[in-house]
């Protein structure tokens, strides 16, 4: 009879957990969107595009914090860890990142036309805390404690959105903003430091090569996300391209839909039978909450343009639910790819690349003649994606 009870307890707490993650999750990107339209009728549209490239610049560099939050929740799930050496790898790969974002402001300045270099060096600043914070992530992930990390999560949101909004208020202008948001990343990497015990850093040697294979993948990853929307954007006109950034939404919902699913499993991915047994349960969840937004897009059809940018896109008729099946496709390819980076394959690495490649060559050179086409063609080469990572997958298991 306890064992019973233990059981309901064990599925209690992972259907607590889940909904706590996922909830931090859904907070942090309203809170994004949030900030978008803010900044949207508080700047002028000069000012507004200038911050809009630097926060996107931000979620590029914040990849390395992806990589090392994965290596990390690994190491720790596989057995027991010394905080104090892993936080001497997170200080090390922040200060990295932070130095690189330091040479690179001047190039920011002139890519993005930048009035000035000091947001581009704030920004530099911003990534170095916001790098080690994928370490404390990956200490809470991989120990199971999901509530911390949930409770961690929300901080997160609440010091770089409401650091950005109170700079934003305060200074008027990308500076302003991106100094609330430093100053705000800093103080949830000290709520961090405090969630995880206070480690001290100690001596070890970096081993870059994890770090580097698992930030490479999830950067390849992170432009798959995105890639559709910026080819669309160089390649239709001005007012297709406004609709397909509308589309584009489609595509990050049916993304974020089902992270939880990839926070609470990839510690378990960590051991080999326990991947095996669970990831065929993780991919069949995915694909159902995925089918949801599949299922409302086809439903709706162009009438959810019109409801998520207003009546201006009310004539619309470009469909909708090939945005959702590309968004699918890559929650699918990110369970994949957290599943070969724990089996330590970097054939995965490989395959995220090309597909990189042949998505921007198939649009750039031939498939650009409408919105239809250009969404098409990221959700094939999605889902050739998907595919192949499962390929992978059986073959490994033979």
């Amino acid at each position: 009879m306890s064992v019973d009870v233990e059981v309901d307890q064990a599925r209690t707490d992972k259907r607590v957990a889940a909904i706590l993650v996922s909830l931090a999750l859904a907070a942090n990107n309203a809170g994004a969107y949030a900030l978008s339209i803010v900044a949207a009728r508080l700047l002028a549209p000069g000012t507004f595009g200038e911050l809009s490239s630097l926060l996107a610049v931000l979620v590029i560099g914040v990849v390395p914090a992806m990589g090392l939050q994965t290596v990390v929740a690994l190491r720790v799930a596989r057995k027991p860890q010394d905080s104090g050496t892993l936080l001497a790898l997170g200080l090390t790969t922040s200060a990295i990142v932070a130095a690189i974002g330091l040479i690179l402001a001047p190039v920011l300045v002139f890519v993005l036309h930048l009035g000035s270099v000091v947001p581009a060096l704030l920004l530099a600043v911003t990534l170095g805390p916001l790098t080690l914070l994928g370490l404390f992530h990956g200490l809470l992930q991989g120990s199971g404690r999901f509530a911390l990390l949930a409770g961690l999560m929300s901080l997160e949101g609440a010091g770089k959105v409401g650091g950005s909004l109170i700079g934003l208020v305060i200074g008027g202008d990308a500076t302003g903003a991106l100094a609330g948001t430093a100053i705000g990343s800093y103080l949830v990497i000290f709520c961090g430091w405090l969630l995880c015990g206070r480690p001290r850093p100690r001596k070890a040697g970096w081993q870059a090569g994890d770090v580097l294979h698992a930030a490479q993948a999830m950067l390849a990853l992170v432009l798959l996300v995105n890639l559709d929307l910026v080819l669309a954007r160089h390649t239709l006109p001005a007012n297709e391209a406004g609709e397909y950034a509308l589309g584009a939404i489609v595509t990050k919902i049916a993304y974020w839909l089902p992270q939880a699913v990839g926070v609470l499993v990839l510690p378990r991915f960590a051991n080999g039978d326990d991947r095996r047994r669970i990831l065929p349960a993780a991919l069949a969840v995915c694909g159902a909450l995925d089918a949801l937004v599949l299922l409302v897009s086809l439903v709706f059809g162009p009438r959810l343009l019109s409801f998520i940018g207003g009546s201006g896109y009310a004539s619309s008729t470009m469909p909708v639910w090939p945005f959702a099946l590309a968004g699918s496709m890559l929650a699918l390819v990110q369970i994949l790819l957290f599943s070969r980076l724990a089996a330590g394959d970097r054939r995965v690495t490989v395959l995220m690349w090309t597909t990189v490649v042949v998505e921007t060559v198939l649009v750039t050179t031939w498939l650009h003649a409408s919105a239809a086409q250009v969404v098409t063609v990221a959700a094939c080469c999605a889902g050739a994606l998907a595919l192949s990572g499962a390929l992978l997958e059986v073959r490994s298991r033979r």
